[in-house]
């Protein structure tokens, strides 16, 4: 999005920032609608921006502490996000780990999975399986979209089973 609204504007995301800055408009939409009024920006780039000038954006967020609040009052979850990463940090040493406000985002050379605490008493894993069949257990995406192709809901750390890493390796694999 930085290097689009560079492309775009001409200006830098730091330039654009102290524009909102000046405006002294503090409202996220305001500032979308300033930045669309008044600049002629699209409506994604003008919610970047309002993103990175009031820093409620992920990426200006500290990793420990995304965590650390998807969690907060789903401290149970907690052992079985924790089985899930040790579990996947055995697939291969070129996996990172990219927390958002509401999940995990694991990644190869692309996201193969996602770690989300749907509701105080389970976690939604989603996975990247292109043309794998739907079975009980591996649900369809849900609420995940397009963004992976399967989910698997996890109430207990049991249910990190053999069948779920199987799962897991074939998405890693499918990444590559």
């Amino acid at each position: 999005m930085e290097k689009g609204l560079l492309e775009k504007t001409g200006k830098p995301l730091d330039h654009w920032i102290k524009v909102v800055k000046a405006s002294k408009i503090e409202k996220h939409r305001e500032i979308i609608d300033f930045l669309k009024s008044q600049h002629g920006f699209t409506y994604g780039y003008a919610n970047f921006v309002a993103l990175k000038s009031k820093k409620t954006d992920a990426a200006s967020q500290d990793a420990a502490d995304l965590l650390n609040n998807q969690y907060t009052g789903k401290e149970d979850l907690k052992p079985i996000y924790e089985k899930l990463l040790s579990s996947i940090n055995t697939l291969g040493k070129d996996i990172s780990r990219v927390p958002k406000k509401d999940s995990v985002s694991i990644i190869r050379k692309k996201q193969f999975a996602l770690i989300k605490p749907a509701t105080k008493t389970r976690i939604d894993l989603g996975l990247k399986l292109r043309g794998k069949p739907i079975t009980g257990r591996l649900e369809n995406s849900g609420p995940f979209g397009s963004m992976c192709t399967h989910r698997v809901r996890l109430t207990t750390v049991s249910e990190v089973d053999q069948e779920l890493l199987e799962w897991l390796k074939e998405a890693y694999e499918g990444a590559a």
